[in-house]
């Protein structure tokens, strides 16, 4: 039973998916939390549904659980957060074990726009989120002056344009880790079309880590089903060593009682050890049909077993299958937006001289770019670049003043 149940165990870590990025919790953070225990002395899995579930983080930073009450989380990784609630539930419940938490983010806290940009106000935040995307979600920036509406439709396709080509970049390098799984290659290869700029040798770490973490897990799970296949083997063996000596015991019973038989034909045995023999030839013959049943039992659980582990193996290819045909559609869905973006840039750049001089390095423009950001209740402001990181709950201010023409 106790390694059954470690096996059960196992497929079960197998199939919890990597750790996060560092990342501080803060206001306005919505979390998915879940807590299951491993009974030791049971060999099994309690589920605490009572306090999964969805949860935000409300407005003095703390967290409100069922039975466990309030909890800090405003500043604190997930990691930090699941690992007190494991140990405040083994506390106030006295449990023998340490119930397992899971904390995951399930919807990050707003950013917000304010200045000259389109439509200002609060959106949702999305990792990998820089000033210019931030900018292009509120639409690019605004251009109050009449007559200048090409500049700024220019600048709200170059917006969405590098928010297409962001996005193309971190597909191309999932469709080399599907192929890359595919093969079976220990190693991803760089796409040709992205060179090697920081922020693609940063999505190719990010898709390693997966590709191992995902390894990891279908490796855990044929282990663990070879495994139960070498317990049941050794249980069969067993049970035919079991089947043997009891069939040897059956025949030196069926000896005695052939023995005793011819005894009494010549009124030499009692009727009572004739009984008592074929008591105990009925006894050993039940044994060895349980025996055999427990035999069969055991290589039907064997055949199941490996029955399994072709469904894992052909599950998982098509799976990859499947996620590459939808990475090769996502593509062709991202190169026609791109193009347009880019078809829009290049009739704004013909329909306004101003939209011309912003192409020339926006020298007819002084944008100016900050960030407040609130760190330990302390809220300080933070020049920035388009390519800045935008962290959630962070104000992306905008200032714009285009010269006369």
């Amino acid at each position: 039973m106790k390694v059954l149940g470690g096996l059960c165990l196992a497929l079960m870590l197998a199939a919890q998916p990597a750790l996060a990025e560092e990342y501080r919790l803060g206001v306005m953070d919505k979390l998915r939390i879940r807590v299951a225990e491993w009974q030791t002395a049971e060999g099994a899995i309690r589920d605490w549904s009572a306090v999964s579930g969805d949860y935000s983080i409300g407005a003095d930073g703390s967290l409100s659980l069922p039975f466990i009450g309030q909890l800090a989380a405003d500043g604190r990784t997930t990691a930090e957060l699941a690992e007190e609630i494991g140990k405040k539930m083994q506390i106030l419940f006295g449990l023998r074990d340490l119930p397992s938490a899971s904390v995951e983010i399930a919807e990050y806290r707003p950013v917000y726009l304010a200045g000259e940009v389109q439509t200002p106000g609060a959106y949702p935040y999305a990792p990998g989120l820089t000033v210019l995307k931030a900018v292009s979600f509120g639409g690019g920036l605004r251009r109050a002056e009449p007559g200048q509406r090409f500049a700024r439709d220019f600048l709200r396709s170059e917006g969405e344009a590098a928010v297409y080509l962001a996005e193309r970049n971190r597909l191309l390098i999932r469709r080399a880790r599907i192929l890359a799984e595919m093969n079976g290659a220990k190693d991803i290869e760089m796409p040709k079309e992205l060179g090697n700029s920081d922020e693609a040798r940063a999505i190719m770490e990010s898709e390693k880590a997966l590709m191992a973490s995902r390894e990891k897990r279908l490796r855990l799970q044929l282990t663990a089903l070879a495994d139960l296949k070498s317990l049941l083997t050794n249980e069969i063996d067993s049970l035919g060593k079991k089947s043997e000596t009891q069939t040897r015991q059956l025949e030196l019973v069926q000896g005695d009682l052939s023995k005793v038989d011819s005894l009494a034909e010549k009124g030499l045995a009692v009727s009572s050890r004739r009984l008592a023999l074929e008591q105990r030839t009925a006894d050993l013959q039940a044994a060895l049909l349980d025996i055999d049943t427990a035999s069969l039992k055991a290589k039907q659980d064997i055949n199941k077993a490996s029955q399994d582990e072709t469904n894992l193996t052909n599950d998982w290819d098509a799976q990859l299958a499947q996620e590459l045909q939808n990475t090769e559609q996502e593509l062709d869905t991202l190169a026609l937006k791109l193009g347009t973006s880019r078809d829009l840039m290049s009739e704004a750049l013909m329909q306004s001289a101003d939209a011309a001089a912003l192409k020339g390095g926006l020298s007819a423009a002084n944008i100016g770019y900050s960030i407040l950001r609130t760190v330990g209740g302390k809220t300080e402001q933070i020049r920035a670049t388009e390519t800045t990181p935008v962290l959630p709950g962070d104000i992306v201010k905008v200032e714009l003043n285009l010269a006369t023409q």
